[in-house]
């Protein structure tokens, strides 16, 4: 019998190196400040702590591989995945854009806030063909002393230059961390083609319905 079609949106948010996903759980009410979003079901995983581990490609397929599963079981209880939805943090942006270009199908979108890109301009053969034509959302703050504004320009140049749809916001003033202005500011296209909703109805500050779910499993971590 096939699964019921789940018609609301179901996003992963993937942390940063060091923190929780329990910690982050707060977010889905910041982006729920968006029409696209005030009603999705959200994920957040958390990754095994470590002060330190190295980018390399067995530390990023080990993790790829356990939000890919994450992703899989979603769609097999009935979510369209163009209805799926992957946000990350530093770490987990990098994680993150990953997942979804080793992913096997068309997901609804990916948006990186101060990522990087956790491998060489090599992998581009590993990436599938249905995965570029999941859209991109790359934010970095021109001020990032942890991940430098040239992480992000070379990650969307990347990104473009295996023909996906990828914007580049870059704000003078952003840190290393998430702002929930930028967010709206940012998005608020992006959020349009991928979804077909229209950002008119919400505002900073209001209230959407969200459902957020801690995650028992882990995300094997990769380094910044």
């Amino acid at each position: 019998m096939e699964p019921a079609t789940r018609s609301c949106r179901f996003v992963v948010w993937l942390h940063d190196l060091g923190d929780t996903g329990r910690a982050n759980e707060f977010l889905a009410d910041s982006f729920s400040t968006t029409a696209a979003f005030a009603d999705a079901r959200w994920a957040f995983p958390t990754a095994p702590t470590a002060p330190k581990c190295v980018r390399d490609e067995e530390d990023v397929l080990r993790a790829v591989l356990s939000v890919h599963a994450m992703i899989d079981r979603e769609i097999a209880a009935g979510t369209n995945p163009r209805d799926v939805f992957v946000f990350g943090l530093s770490q987990g942006g990098a994680l993150g854009i990953a997942s979804v270009l080793l992913y096997p199908k068309t997901l609804g979108g990916c948006a990186v806030f101060s990522g990087f890109l956790p491998f060489n301009s090599s992998f581009a053969v590993r990436v599938t063909a249905q995965a570029k034509k999941t859209p991109v959302l790359w934010i970095h703050g021109r001020a990032d002393s942890l991940i430098p504004i040239e992480e992000g320009r070379d990650g969307t140049k990347f990104l473009r230059g295996l023909g996906m749809s990828c914007e580049f916001k870059v704000y003078d003033r952003l840190g290393h961390l998430w702002n929930t202005t930028n967010w709206i500011t940012a998005s608020a296209g992006w959020t349009t083609f991928c979804t077909g909703v229209e950002e008119k109805a919400l505002s900073v500050g209001s209230q959407g319905t969200c459902v957020c779910a801690s995650i028992s499993s882990t995300v094997p971590t990769i380094s910044n």
